[in-house]
């Protein structure tokens, strides 16, 4: 019953809420006196804390309308060419001139882990200027009604294998945190079976490939339970009126309550130095803990399979570089990936998936060449700053772009010229 009292909270909390919102306008109000002394500026900070702090954050979207190419500002168009009941594949279609050429194509497996793909907009932001970016549109598992059917580990990996089928040959991937999993066994699978559409290149950022390297305080909790216990404690069952009523699920709330109780005294010294800002009126410091928190406090629920099989696949039994791990009831062999580039990223200061957990994939994928491998460490960031921020854009983002460049460029075979009287050159 405890997501039913949750959502019950928020319908009683909902004219307190609508309450403390109106204040808030009215004590913001230019034409009230009230608004320009610290008196009315105080009143304003506490209601707007207040009302964001029991309100329920919706999906953000991307707003990428345009990106900056060679000094030029060109449009972006966000369209959906692919979906299914779980996620929808998106791309940023660039309005590039006739004479552009080709950029490497570039599809980001967002992570399904309670946040929404758009916690990946700096991601996709600092790649369209040199790609042809898609990314995965997770859908939130309380949205999907029970008869669109499960999903589990096995389904994630089947639906990166149709998304590669539908981009095509010479795509490039790139899996983010906890996708680094299915995404190495989706290109293993596909490997093995000699499947065109393998990727050119793959980019594994900050994933649990191998948690026994550098054990996290999320991987110790995995270890110390028993997955009975996650069965019996944090999955249930999606109330009435939503879609998904009676799906089992992880709930988004309960994951981003385990995230935050991890830096909890951060996160409440950050909703102080909201209210100081407000009261100060320092617009702009205000607006970036408004854009940071309308992203992170953005969550989706997970399909229970889905949950309980990654728990006990990934950080409990360890089985991908055990080399146990199973698809379809066929074992998934890394071995067999020879053709496919990797690129692992990791971040110094990781306290999501350590320092070595992302190199793995290195180690359990002896055959591909080493002229198709590359590893960075990336120094000062932690598990956020693997993918976002501003050492991202200047020393991550140049290196995946180049790995993708170079190892989805056609080669184009020799012509052979043959002179009469001679050899073929």
């Amino acid at each position: 019953m405890f997501y039913q009292l949750y959502e019950m909270n928020h319908a009683v909390m909902a004219p307190f809420r609508a309450t403390a919102d109106a204040m808030r306008l009215a004590y913001g109000n230019p034409l009230n006196p009230l608004t320009h002394t610290v008196v009315g500026r105080t009143m304003a900070a506490g209601f707007e804390v207040f009302e964001r702090a029991t309100r329920r954050y919706g999906k953000p979207s991307f707003d990428l309308p345009t990106t900056q190419i060679a000094g030029q500002t060109v449009a972006i168009r966000e369209e959906i060419i692919w979906k299914k009941p779980f996620c929808n594949l998106i791309h940023f279609e660039r309005d590039l001139a006739a004479d552009h050429g080709d950029d490497p194509k570039i599809l980001i497996v967002a992570p399904m882990s309670g946040h929404y793909a758009t916690l990946l907009r700096g991601t996709v932001e600092a790649l369209l200027p040199s790609a042809d970016v898609y990314i995965t549109d997770w859908i939130d598992a309380r949205m999907v009604p029970v008869t669109d059917g499960v999903f589990d580990l096995d389904d994630y990996i089947d639906y990166v294998i149709e998304m590669l089928h539908h981009l095509g040959p010479r795509t490039n991937v790139v899996a983010v945190c906890q996708p680094s999993v299915p995404v190495l066994a989706a290109v293993a699978v596909m490997e093995a079976a000699g499947d065109d559409c393998a990727p050119a290149s793959m980019t594994l950022m900050g994933g649990p490939i191998d948690t026994r390297c550098n054990p996290t305080a999320v991987n110790e909790l995995a270890q110390k339970k028993p997955l009975e216990w996650f069965k019996d404690n944090v999955i249930m069952n999606v109330p009435w009126p939503q879609p998904g009523f009676m799906r089992a699920v992880y709930p988004g709330f309960l994951q981003l309550s385990g995230f935050m109780s991890m830096n909890l005294d951060r996160h409440m010294i950050a909703q102080k130095d909201f209210y100081m800002h407000l009261v100060k009126n320092d617009g702009d410091s205000a607006e970036r803990h408004r854009d940071f928190y309308d992203e992170y406090l953005a969550v989706m629920d997970l399909t229970a399979e889905f949950y309980l099989q990654t728990v006990d696949t990934v950080f409990i039994k360890h089985s991908l570089p055990k080399g146990e791990m199973m698809h379809r009831g066929k074992r998934v062999d890394t071995a067999a990936i020879r053709n496919v580039a990797l690129l692992t990223v990791e971040g110094e200061n990781d306290d999501i998936s350590g320092v070595g957990q992302t190199k793995a994939a290195q180690t359990i994928s002896p055959n591909i060449s080493d002229d198709k491998r590359m590893h960075y460490l990336q120094p000062d960031v932690g598990h956020y700053g693997v993918f976002n921020g501003s050492r991202f854009r200047k020393e991550i983002a140049p290196r995946i772009i180049a790995f993708a460049r170079k190892h989805s460029e056609v080669v184009k075979p020799s012509i052979k010229r043959v002179i009469k009287g001679g050899k073929s050159v």
